[in-house]
């Protein structure tokens, strides 16, 4: 019955262990209606030409994406270091503190079974520790990673930013050559003045164009650094999911080892016999099977002996004081040997 539980349990865990959900472990392994359901590049605009909120937006989830997979992180180690503390715990009670010691027999291997088993629970515990701080360890690395992804589409899209800003200014400062009274005033004075109205009004028209070439340029890039953030979005959310299964995965998996173990202490009892037990006992320790024989009175006047039909009177002994009261004695106290009883009744004797 105890072994189908085991089976049991352990079907469970490994059905639910590669169950859909988790079947897509890996930060690659993306959701692709996922990716179809929201696009930040359609939805991160502004109408100003000189905001930049929707890319402040992306930027502010992503941060806080970091710092969510930088708790679970911490989260991983702090329960490696319990688990370890645990499991070392284990062992050292397992190896430092009797348990049955003076047990026979039967019982004697069972508790030895019994010790072992929790030996081997409290290093399947440091196990787990180990495991856990590598899980943390790629958290740490894949974070990184797209720490140093993210930095690199960050300094691409600020570089567009300021190529706009300084496109920008060039058109103001090619509009300000040349106000239209001083081009007129300039026709008036001179006849070359015309010329010179054109080729500010081209100056000023080729800024326009860059500029808008520029624009272009940062548009594109704008959608291209919204795509890239999604996708890094979408993957991190996919590792902190799946990294968060096979924590539960590991879990389950050291519940399975350690009921495992303790189904070996289980078999262990079901061993261990009570009257084989007994039978060792005495087999060890047996003193005699011969009782005492039985005590014979002699009268002084006549030799022969006859056993004592009832109590002897014996002398007339006056009252004597109470029994004196054994120190430290607690409600635990072990059995007292005969010769204990003994020492007790001298001293009530001679008081």
């Amino acid at each position: 019955m105890r072994n189908s539980k085991v089976a049991d349990w352990t079907l469970v865990f490994t059905q639910r262990s590669l169950s859909p959900a988790s079947s897509t472990l890996g930060p690659h392994c993306l959701d692709s209606n996922v990716m179809k359901a929201s696009k930040f590049r359609e939805n991160f605009w502004c109408p100003q030409f000189l905001s930049t909120i929707g890319y402040d937006s992306i930027i502010q989830h992503l941060n806080e994406g970091r710092k969510n997979c930088k708790e679970f992180e911490d989260f991983l180690k702090e329960r490696a270091m319990i688990e370890e503390k645990y499991g070392k715990d284990l062992i050292n009670l397992c190896r430092k503190k009797p348990c049955g010691q003076n047990e026979t027999n039967t019982m004697k291997r069972a508790l030895e079974v019994f010790k072992q088993q929790i030996d081997n629970v409290g290093q399947s515990h440091l196990q787990l520790a180990q495991t856990l701080r590598e899980e943390a360890r790629k958290m740490e690395e894949f974070k990184e990673k797209q720490k140093i992804q993210r930095k690199k589409a960050k300094k691409i899209y600020e570089q567009k930013c300021k190529d706009k800003d300084e496109a920008e200014q060039a058109v103001h400062r090619s509009a300000n050559i040349a106000t239209p009274k001083q081009q007129e005033k300039l026709f008036v004075k001179l006849a070359t003045s015309k010329t010179a109205a054109e080729d500010s009004d081209k100056t000023y028209l080729l800024s326009i164009n860059l500029l808008e070439k520029i624009r272009e340029d940062w548009q594109d890039e704008h959608s291209k650094a919204c795509e890239f953030f999604e996708i890094q979005e979408c993957e991190r959310i996919n590792y902190f999911r799946n990294a968060l299964w096979q924590h539960m995965n590991q879990l389950s998996l050291q519940c399975v080892i350690s009921d495992e173990m303790f189904e070996e202490v289980r078999k262990s009892l079901e061993m261990c016999s009570i009257e084989r037990d007994i039978d060792y006992f005495v087999a060890q320790r047996r003193t005699g099977q011969v009782p005492p024989a039985p005590i014979l009175y002699e009268n002084f006047y006549n030799s022969q002996k006859n056993p004592v039909p009832g109590r002897n009177p014996g002398p007339n002994v006056g009252r004597r004081g109470p029994p004196p009261i054994p120190q430290n004695v607690s409600d635990d106290d072990d059995y007292s040997l005969v010769t204990e009883c003994n020492i007790i009744s001298n001293q009530y004797q001679q008081n």
